[in-house]
């Protein structure tokens, strides 16, 4: 296949690229750089198989040639991101999602929208299964994110009824692994760093608040396994297998942790001497997030396999290499 993906130089895009590559398939990763990074795809820019556009999807999407499936991830994704970054996140959601869409009709191909668990907001039920309307703010500090990705989800069907796109929409939850970048804002990431800068880890409100950590190749082995599944859903319980197909499959590890228990484990994991320290917690911010994953099981026969200690031990040696590098480049240069 030849696969787009938009945000192919950011966090989950990049790693995507990677596998969809080592799986025989050529990849055209469009990017414009704003919150994505070159050196995410250094490694197999010079694959044969393998092309980078710099474009903004929000304005245009030129791809020549055959596409059999496009992959939507151009977005900001980190608090710090969209909050700096208001109006192109809610563009990117609208505009860029239309012009996604325009793409896989012109070029007959299969779609797949990266989704996010925000689309749930405060949730009021827990686990969040994907019948569930969710609790948001549309007006809110994280309203442009979580709208955006509403309308994007929504926009995405309405295609697939009137015009026949075979899309599929993948609600990603708490995700970590190599490629964070050092300051996106992100719970895990903020806390190895600082760890190992040693700095205060800061919780945020008391730390009940719930996440759930799925590290990022067992997330990239099931978005490959949704955007392959064939329409037919064998063995699904609804009267309407397509349906189940097209709709929204949550992605993420319905074991919660909480935020305090988190912070604790990479403690653990670093060996750092930080302290914990407690600020004002955010508004919006979610009291819960765990995904019931069942309809992933049952028709994707998937579900995460890599425990939180492993992940964040993988995830802590990233960024200590990363941290040693800016260290050196900064003496370096001095």
């Amino acid at each position: 296949m030849r696969i787009v993906i938009t945000g192919g130089a950011g966090f989950l895009g990049s790693h995507l690229c990677e596998k969809l590559l080592k799986l025989g398939h050529a990849v055209c990763c469009i990017d414009n750089l704003v919150t994505g990074r070159r050196e995410n795809i250094q490694a197999f820019e010079r694959q044969r198989r393998f092309e980078f556009l710099l474009q903004d999807v929000s304005s245009h999407i030129d791809v020549e040639g055959p596409v059999d499936a496009v992959l939507h991830f151009a977005s900001p994704a980190s608090p710090v991101d969209y909050h700096r970054l208001q109006i192109q996140t809610m563009k990117v959601g609208a505009l860029g999602t239309h012009k996604a869409l325009g793409l896989v009709r012109a070029k007959g191909a299969r779609f797949l929208l990266a989704s996010t668990s925000e689309v749930y907001g405060d949730p009021q039920v827990s686990p969040q299964r994907e019948d569930y309307w969710g609790n948001v703010n549309p007006v809110g500090p994280r309203g442009v994110y979580d709208e955006a990705k509403r309308f994007a989800e929504a926009l995405t069907l309405a295609y697939h009824r009137c015009h026949g796109l075979d899309v599929r929409i993948a609600r990603i939850f708490n995700t970590y692994g190599p490629r964070m970048r050092i300051h996106d804002g992100r719970v895990v990431s903020n806390f190895i760093v600082q760890a190992l800068q040693g700095k205060n880890l800061t919780v945020y409100g008391d730390g009940m608040q719930t996440r759930s950590l799925c590290y990022v190749n067992d997330l990239v082995e099931g978005l490959i396994r949704l955007l392959l599944m064939e329409n037919a859903a064998e063995g699904s319980a609804s009267h309407n297998g397509a349906e189940d197909v097209h709709g929204p499959v949550n992605l993420g590890n319905p074991v919660e942790m909480t935020v305090m228990d988190i912070a604790k484990l990479v403690l653990s994991v670093t060996g750092s001497s930080s302290h914990i320290e407690r600020l004002p917690l955010p508004p919006d911010d979610p009291k819960v997030r765990c995904p019931d994953i069942t309809r992933a099981q049952k028709l994707l026969n998937w579900k995460p396999e890599t425990d939180p200690e492993t992940g964040i031990k993988q995830t802590t040696a990233y960024f200590r290499s990363i941290i040693a590098e800016e260290s050196t480049t900064q003496m370096s240069s001095g």
